[in-house]
């Protein structure tokens, strides 16, 4: 079995994996640390929860700590999220310690004056793209000096929208450089981002791109959209294992949140109109077990490092089929095992088979357990409020421009085409000079003309 000393890291790094429980490489690792010391490019595909992250952070301590730079950052990782950057962060800060190899974490929600200073003196700036854009544009970050780029997670920073900021970045970092870029999957656009900005690179990939994590028990449920709640709320009551529920929206996230809360189990949300404040404090909670259930938007799909979640559910599908193998992958982390359940509304049978196509297998499908008694409980709640809202409470699933088109309806005559007719506008008295003697003549009024008024005298 290789161990990391194979790999040619040196001992003060040995020793501060032994410190941080690290026994053996697992298959990424030792594939992708050798070439990336070597001074190669790396692209690197293997599901999430595979250890990436120490593939690309190891060889980067080891170059910086060598010596040799020019002062100021000299590596730069890339993320696509708040709570991917704080957990890259993190292990920097572990690994790193010591080694005189400091970590800036340049991130939305904080101030920018702290993240200015360190970005002048710290070695390492991991960032998201958006915040790191802003420090370039008003001249607080300068990336000349970079000796090494990584991408982390770089199918997700595309799928975001991050393209045109990650153009930006590219053109003030030297051409010459050493680019790792690391993903679970690296087909479409991010293959051809590669091959623009990436010389000869060592592929190593662990797993077959659109691959889930090998000892996630996976299932999918096939139950209407008002079946949702009630099958969570079920599902939660059948053991007491930390979840992690996914939803489309930060909207649904709220709503699903509360309901989880009605039913009197600890949980917690985070999406990206909490506070980075509120948004650490969710995730610490749910990691030292304060909360059971965390309830998220895609915002953290790659961000969470939790060893022991023992079940992700999927209460909407995902638009993009590469964002479940990411949402899989918070459970059955390294050797661990979990479980992975899906609900599927007829409305989601188009993405349900783009990520079977995606993974290459067939979800199992679980029976709804519409007999078990939380199910019914909730279910008849939510008939209850649908029968009657309240005062002031909108019809479910009305939008604004449902409600006005139905209101439209509401308004014409069942089967009336043509518009009625206008009554004739009454004659108005005369009172102009040129009508004057000239009894039911209409007065020659000026006609208004959009919101025009005569002027008020001040």
């Amino acid at each position: 079995m290789t161990t990391f000393a194979d790999l040619g890291l040196t001992e003060k790094t040995l020793q501060a994996l032994d410190r941080a429980g690290f026994e053996h490489p697992t298959p990424i690792q030792a594939q992708a640390i050798p070439p990336a010391l070597a001074g190669q490019d790396v692209i690197g595909t293997a599901a999430t929860g595979t250890g990436k992250t120490a593939a690309f952070l190891l060889p980067i301590i080891e170059r910086l700590s060598a010596g040799g730079g020019r002062p100021g950052p000299r590596a730069l990782v890339l993320a696509p999220t708040r709570e991917l950057a704080v957990q890259i962060e993190g292990e920097l800060d572990r690994f790193g310690k010591g080694r005189h190899v400091r970590g800036a974490l340049v991130i939305g929600g904080v101030g920018m004056a702290e993240q200015a200073r360190r970005l002048r003196e710290h070695e390492v700036i991991v960032a998201t793209p958006g915040r790191l854009v802003d420090h370039l544009q008003q001249g607080s970050a300068r990336l000349d000096g970079l000796e090494i780029l990584v991408l982390d997670e770089a199918d997700r920073m595309l799928d975001m929208g991050f393209k045109p900021q990650l153009t930006r970045i590219l053109q003030r970092v030297p051409r010459v450089r050493q680019t790792l870029l690391f993903s679970a999957t690296t087909a479409g656009e991010v293959g051809d981002f590669a091959r623009s900005h990436l010389r000869e690179p060592v592929r190593v990939e662990v797993h077959r791109s659109g691959t889930t994590a090998a000892r996630a028990v996976q299932q999918v449920y096939l139950a209407s959209q008002n079946e949702k709640l009630p099958l969570l709320l079920a599902l939660l009551e059948a053991d007491d294992l930390s979840t992690l529920v996914f939803t489309r929206t930060k909207r649904r996230a709220d709503k699903v949140w509360k309901s989880i809360e009605r039913a009197g189990h600890k949980v917690a949300r985070i999406h990206a109109d909490r506070s980075q404040a509120q948004r650490r404090m969710a995730l610490e909670g749910f990691r030292d077990g304060t909360y059971r259930v965390l309830v998220a938007t895609d915002i953290a799909a790659r961000g969470i490092d939790v060893a022991e979640i023992g079940h992700v559910v999927n209460f909407d599908l995902p638009h993009v089929p590469e964002d479940y193998v990411h949402r899989v992958g918070r459970t059955a982390r390294m050797a661990a095992s979990g479980r992975a359940s899906s609900f599927a509304s007829p409305e989601e049978h188009e993405q349900l088979e783009g990520i079977e196509k995606l993974t290459r297998a067939r979800l199992a499908r679980a029976e709804v357990p519409r007999e078990h008694e939380t199910f019914r409980a909730e279910a008849a709640r939510i008939a209850s409020a649908q029968r009657d809202p309240g005062p002031g409470a909108r019809p479910a699933g009305m939008n604004r421009n449902r409600r006005r088109a139905a209101a439209h309806a509401a308004r014409r005559t069942p089967g009336a085409d043509a518009r009625p007719e206008r009554r004739p506008a009454a004659p108005r008295a005369a009172t102009g000079p040129a009508n004057a003697g000239q009894p039911g003549a209409a007065a020659a009024v000026p006609k208004l003309v959009g919101s025009w008024r005569p002027k008020r005298r001040r």
